[in-house]
């Protein structure tokens, strides 16, 4: 526990510049003699001041689709292609690597993980999972086994991820429900976590799963996976996995009456009421409530891998927390955990973006820098390459960061990693903290729902000023928390690399029943304060939904835009005569949400960006901005459609010709789902 003094001492004193220790260089344990300086092409302002990222170039005719990766005990990366390959990597941690690629196995279907274990590779291909031998040490598979084999219907989305290697020797794989229109369970243990023996036995785990592409396992042994927004799940979350647990989509639970089973929990006992997921445990025990929340779009919008620093410092300051991947955003998210009343609940923080595709994998290497593995086909990543190997290290320089959050009987710690500026904590906005959840129903996602400001006082500093005590009134167990500090600066002056995090309050640290309790329980969400505002109007002149009745029925050009795999519209562009009369029909038919805004010329990149920027506000407002500024260069739109949804919109075309851009302002889905509207 930290030391707290006097409490008005963070607010009314302003201390002695300390003399901060020298952050040094990395050891000299790692193997590529990577030397990290000033010459480095960044700013203290930036990520890759502190972490370099280096992308390992891959040969001409290799399609280099990561899927699983691991690192072998010579320290050589071993990939798994999502095209049915295994290949060894020399040379990787060359700081200008030219690294050779040795096939190792092939013939494998869509293999989503990779683990190296007792001299043998196994892997999680769509039906079963194969252990390969190297018999005869020529680094070439020889023995492909069958170490178990669950059935398929077909379906595209049945993937299966793993396996990871659990303490007790078995191994953990996880299973994608189908998809039909809604996330399905038509193969047996769909939807499911297995413990399966080296033998080849396998018993039931845990259920309600709809898509844990995301799967780490601690030091300690405590199993996690990664969860996406879809049907019964409003936002991305981690969760801990213990057996007996139901993880939240009851399609699973169809095989709850299976002898196996560690659930007798059947799908009409999990009420579709939209009420948060917290209300939902109240009468379903066994629903697991996430660990931590990745409130969508603002923190990812397709959590991936997850994998603890257990680099004991060599790899920054965060050692034992989790580093979490996110396919659609291509970044990195931080994940300090702690256990309250018996559970884990804690915080996320972004950590770096800008990896060249989607990732979906990581793994150490054997300098405990971080290889990220990365693909982006049918799953569209703000990278833009098809996909990528790539290996961040760590500088030697460190960030000014929150590096924790604790919860605290009336507020929260919050724990810096350089001591703070007392003076910069003085100002009445430089805690921002907003509470907020989602509903737990059978919609495809949710929006930020019982958004409430909070009142925050500073309530303490440490002795060695590195972290800061807060009361918070009207904290709400079950709720998220969201923490904004733009404004407190390290004893030097410097600002906080990243100003934002999230921390899942599920339960506050005395055990009190304050559930929901405190004000603004009924706060409406975003959606429901845009239904009576000020904005109606223009919203409804932006989503003509209805033909106005002065056009008789008929229509001057009818358009129907679809979409198609890689987040993509199926129409690149169409053309319509001024102040012509336009029927535009846009049809979802993915797996995921999307929208159809038509911009002003030239604007798509600026409405775009303001869609981001609405932060948890934008799923409630359809991810279209409004008020001035960009929002104004939003002509006309649908709504955030679901998935198998459509919507039609009627509007005259501009009387300008041009070119009008038409995009799905989703956040992370504007870089692909594009296309032009030409008045002529």
């Amino acid at each position: 526990m930290h030391s707290f003094g006097n409490p008005t001492r963070a607010i009314a004193a302003v201390l002695a510049v300390l003399v901060l220790a020298s952050c040094g260089t990395r050891g000299e344990r790692g193997l590529s003699g990577d030397s990290f300086g000033d010459s480095l092409d960044h700013s203290p302002s930036e990520e890759g001041y502190y972490y370099q990222l280096i992308t390992l170039p891959v040969p001409d005719g290799v399609e280099l689709e990561v899927g699983g990766l691991d690192v072998l005990p010579d320290g050589r990366p071993a990939v798994a292609t999502r095209r049915g390959e295994v290949w060894l990597v020399d040379g990787a941690y060359d700081s200008d690597p030219q690294p050779d690629y040795r096939l190792f196995a092939q013939g494998l279907h869509e293999p989503l993980g990779l683990l190296w274990k007792d001299g043998s590779f196994y892997s999680a291909q769509r039906g079963e999972l194969t252990r390969m031998q190297d018999a005869n040490g020529d680094d070439r598979a020889d023995v492909y086994e069958t170490v178990y084999a669950w059935p398929l219907t077909g379906n595209y989305h049945e993937y299966s991820f793993g396996p990871l290697a659990l303490k007790n020797g078995n191994l953990f794989v996880s299973l994608n429900l189908g998809w039909f229109g809604r996330g399905g369970s038509e193969a047996k243990w769909r939807g499911w976590a297995l413990e399966i023996t080296p033998e080849g036995e396998a018993t039931p785990l845990a259920a309600g799963f709809r898509s844990p592409a995301g799967i780490g396992i601690t030091s300690s042994g405590d199993v996690f996976y990664g969860e996406n927004q879809g049907d019964w799940i409003g936002s991305g979350w981690i969760s801990h996995i213990e057996k007996g647990d139901f993880l939240g989509h009851p399609a699973s639970l169809r095989w709850s009456d299976e002898p196996e089973s560690p659930l007798r929990l059947a799908e009409s006992d999990v009420p579709d009421t939209g009420d948060p997921m917290f209300r939902a445990r109240e009468t379903v025990p066994e629903l697991k409530l996430p660990a931590v929340w990745f409130p969508h779009t603002v923190m990812g919008i397709s959590t991936s891998a997850i994998i603890e620093d257990a680099t004991g410092g060599d790899f920054g300051p965060f050692a034992g927390q989790l580093l979490v991947g996110d396919q659609g955003h291509s970044k990195l998210m931080r994940v300090f955990l702690e256990r309250i009343n018996g559970a884990y609940q804690g915080a996320v923080f972004p950590f770096y973006e800008g990896f060249s595709s989607g990732i979906l994998r990581t793994a150490w290497g054997a300098d405990n820098s971080l290889f990220v593995g990365q693909t982006s086909r049918g799953w569209a990543a703000t990278g833009k390459e098809p996909f990528a190997l790539e290996r961040l290290v760590w500088t030697g320089k460190t960030p000014f960061e929150m590096k924790a959050i604790r919860s605290a009987v009336d507020g929260f710690e919050v724990e810096f990693t350089m001591p703070v500026d007392p003076a910069s904590l003085l100002g009445d906005s430089t805690f921002v903290v907003t509470s907020f959840t989602y509903k737990y129903h059978s919609t495809y996602g949710s929006p930020a729902i019982n958004v409430q400001p909070l009142k925050v006082t500073v309530n303490g500093l440490s002795d060695d000023d590195t972290t800061v005590k807060l009361a918070v009134e009207g904290l709400r167990a079950g709720y998220i928390h969201e923490f904004r500090l733009g404004d407190v600066r390290s004893v030097e002056g410097v600002p906080l690399l990243h100003d934002q995090a999230f921390y899942t309050l599920n339960s506050i640290r005395d055990g009190a029943s304050v559930v929901g309790s405190g004000p603004g329980s009924s706060a409406s969400s975003p959606e429901q304060a845009a239904a009576g505002d000020g904005n109606a109007g223009e919203r409804a002149a932006r989503r003509p939904v209805e033909m106005p009745p002065s056009w008789g029925g008929e229509v001057d050009h009818r358009v129907e835009i679809r979409t198609e795999p890689g987040l993509r519209f199926d129409v690149s562009a169409f053309d319509v005569r001024p102040g012509s009369r336009v029927a535009l029909t846009f049809v979802n038919d993915d797996d995921m949400s999307h929208n159809l805004v038509v911009t002003a010329v030239g604007a798509a990149d600026e409405v775009v960006a303001a869609a981001i920027d609405l932060g948890i506000r934008g799923q409630g407002l359809g991810y279209v901005p409004e008020g001035g500024g960009a929002a104004e260069s939003v002509l006309y739109h649908t709504a955030l459609l679901e998935p198998e949804a459509s919507e039609t919109l009627y509007f005259e075309a501009p009387s300008v010709a041009g070119q009008y851009p038409f995009v799905c302002t989703f956040p992370g889905h504007g870089v692909t789902m594009r296309g032009v509207m030409t008045v002529r």
